[in-house]
């Protein structure tokens, strides 16, 4: 059966800002959250298909959403620029309005050992996958708690979780650095919003086959087995953006931990 969009589904009428969204997670996200009703702010760098060496640009997700009967606009964004970060919380209002959700996706991932690892890159990667999510985060609360509602999801990695000393595999530091303190910062925001009606919240998507985990060749002999469907990590996502604020919130969770607690069934995306 193909998928569908929803006018009065979970997020119907819903505004949802969603970063990092031309391929991978990011786009399944967009995709499932236009099925429920909501209108997707679809952002990334990649505008157009054939401007990255990945496949994917936000232009044809929206296309896609589109066609489906969904609402969606994209907005190039490089979230290491702080016009891009203000331009794009500016468009998705000029578009629709009030910010309900807020996804923090994106992310731009080096692995090079300590020992090797340039400040440039440091500081970038810190930028995207830190700061980002932290300034708009600020961009978007005041309109938030002056409405008493709003739901922010930071996506993470397993990378967050310290690693056994004797563990295989070199270079992910930086990148682990990154995750613990985005996790760190979603509790911290969770508490001091927690009266405010806003839920912010931070998921892992376990082991994906994105574009990205595949050009950074992380699926081997040794994890194949776990490979999960994008299609699980947005079902999951999607749940994590409804509901009781007060109840959902403050949460370090994983993808595969969410569809079971829920008894989700992941869906078809259009």
């Amino acid at each position: 059966m193909s998928a569908t969009v929803n006018q009065q589904g979970a997020l119907a009428g819903k505004v949802a800002v969603i970063t990092g969204a031309s391929r991978g997670i990011g786009d399944a996200l967009a995709r499932r959250y236009a099925m429920e009703g909501a209108k997707v702010v679809v952002s990334a760098r990649t505008v157009a298909q054939g401007e990255h060496y990945l496949p994917g640009s936000i232009n044809e997700t929206v296309a896609d959403i589109q066609a489906a009967g969904g609402e969606a606009i994209a907005v190039r964004a490089d979230l290491a620029s702080a016009e891009d970060r203000q331009g794009l919380v500016d468009a998705a209002m000029s578009a629709y309005g009030a910010i309900d959700i807020l996804v923090n996706n994106a992310a731009i991932t080096y692995f090079i050992p300590v020992t090797d690892f340039p400040e440039k890159r440091f500081r970038l990667m810190m930028d995207v996958q830190v700061w980002a999510p932290f300034e708009l985060a600020q961009l978007v609360l005041p309109g938030m708690q002056e409405r008493g509602s709003g739901w922010i999801l930071n996506v993470s990695s397993h990378a967050a979780i310290h690693p056994e000393k004797t563990a295989p595999g070199k270079g992910g530091t930086v990148y682990g650095m990154c995750k613990a303190a985005l996790e760190r910062f979603t509790t911290g925001l969770a508490q001091e919003v927690y009266d405010d009606g806003v839920a912010v919240n931070v998921i892992s998507p376990g082991l994906v086959a994105t574009p990205g985990v595949m050009h950074h060749k992380l699926i081997n002999d040794s994890n194949e087995d776990r490979v999960t469907p994008v299609e699980h990590m947005a079902e999951a996502c999607l749940r994590l953006c409804y509901g009781d604020a007060r109840e959902l919130t403050g949460r370090i969770d994983y993808a595969d931990a969410v569809m079971d607690e829920f008894a989700l069934q992941a869906q078809t995306l259009i």
